[in-house]
């Protein structure tokens, strides 16, 4: 299987972090969480330290299925502005890749590099402007075909589904959902 990860920066969003990485691994999937700072443990914008499983330095970025960038104030300016990660996201996007970002991550990380240009896409209210080409929707989650973008930290268990559903298919997505006692039906996604 293929290894996903999602990237922690100083100020992330903890809850669309943490249930992301929670969600994945109830399927199965193999997400590891990579710190873009020199240190493994990183404090998100509600102060809570979060040890990653590698420094973006040490990490392995052959096989990847997916790159998720959390959102989160200054977290989502500090994947934006760490080099090595908009490279990879660029490249990987350009060969087809799958990227997910949720609440301002959208559109400060993925929206300067035009992965939402022309393209269906939500995010967290208010940062639209910040990336103008991107088909913007007033919806909790969008998923499209190698693209989710999650709306802010109440979306963060959809935007988790979704991503599950999208690699491993909406009855599976549902399985998950119903043991957290949550029931996720396709019609909660906008595909």
């Amino acid at each position: 299987m293929k290894r996903s990860f999602l990237f922690l920066a100083t100020g992330f969003e903890e809850i669309e972090a943490l249930t992301v990485v929670d969600v994945m691994r109830r399927a199965g999937m193999d997400i590891k969480t990579v710190s873009i700072t020199s240190e493994l443990v990183v404090v998100g914008a509600h102060g809570v330290g979060v040890k990653a499983d590698m420094l973006f330095a040490d990490a392995d970025f052959e096989d990847i299925e997916w790159l998720i960038a959390p959102g989160g104030l200054p977290g989502s300016e500090n994947l934006a502005r760490y080099a090595p990660l908009t490279i990879l996201l660029n490249k990987h996007a350009s060969a087809g890749g799958k990227v997910a970002a949720i609440c301002a991550a959208p559109a400060m990380v993925l929206g300067p590099l035009g992965i939402l240009d022309g393209r269906e896409c939500t995010g967290y209210p208010g940062t639209q402007g910040l990336a103008p080409k991107g088909e913007w929707r007033d919806q909790c989650v969008v998923s499209v075909k190698n693209l989710v973008t999650g709306s802010g930290p109440a979306a963060a268990l959809s935007f988790a589904l979704a991503i599950v559903a999208n690699s491993m298919g909406m009855e599976i997505a549902q399985q998950i959902g119903s043991a957290m006692l949550t029931y996720p039906k396709s019609e909660n996604f906008y595909f």
